[in-house]
């Protein structure tokens, strides 16, 4: 699996790089003024280069598609149509995107899970498809791209030479 092929993944669910990275703006930019859409779209992108991202969201989806084509086992295809609150395996599997950034990420989920901010909102409001998984999945991807975004802003701040010019990233994980 690639970043390519996760982006076609999230694109066959109506999902786009720049919706994921317009949350992550809001998340953001009261942090950073100077934050653009570019670089969260940058950031998303960084964070869906993550194997282990990739196969939490092939997982997520594939069950999502399989719930739709009524081919998982009772009671677990019944839990899926409902979108039972009670499931939270779906929140569960999110917190695998969410934590390859740290506890900022944490709060963040948390907060988009509540809130279901723009596409999120989206998915899961749509009644023609199943999206128990994904409407978490691509809050925990949001999530940990803006924590990302968050630890660079604060390496750089913390690093930045007196005269402001010399910025050292020790952003290893991008």
């Amino acid at each position: 699996m690639s970043k390519q092929m996760a982006l076609q993944m999230l694109a066959r669910r109506g999902v786009t790089l720049h919706q994921v990275a317009e949350i992550v703006y809001k998340l953001q930019l009261p942090y950073n003024d100077r934050l653009t859409v570019e670089e969260c779209e940058d950031s998303v992108l960084a964070v869906l280069g993550k194997r282990e991202v990739q196969f939490t969201l092939y997982t997520g989806i594939a069950l999502d598609e399989l719930a739709e084509r009524k081919l998982l086992p009772q009671p677990l295809q019944s839990i899926m149509e409902s979108d039972e609150s009670l499931y939270g395996v779906d929140e569960t599997l999110a917190l695998g995107i969410v934590h390859v950034y740290g506890m900022i990420g944490l709060t963040s989920f948390g907060y988009l899970d509540k809130e279901k901010t723009g596409i999120i909102r989206d998915l899961n409001n749509n009644a023609s498809q199943i999206h128990v998984f994904l409407d978490d999945l691509v809050a925990g991807l949001a999530a940990a791209a803006s924590a990302r975004i968050a630890h660079k802003n604060k390496n750089a701040k913390e690093y930045d030479s007196e005269e402001g010019d010399d910025i050292k990233n020790t952003d290893a994980s991008s």
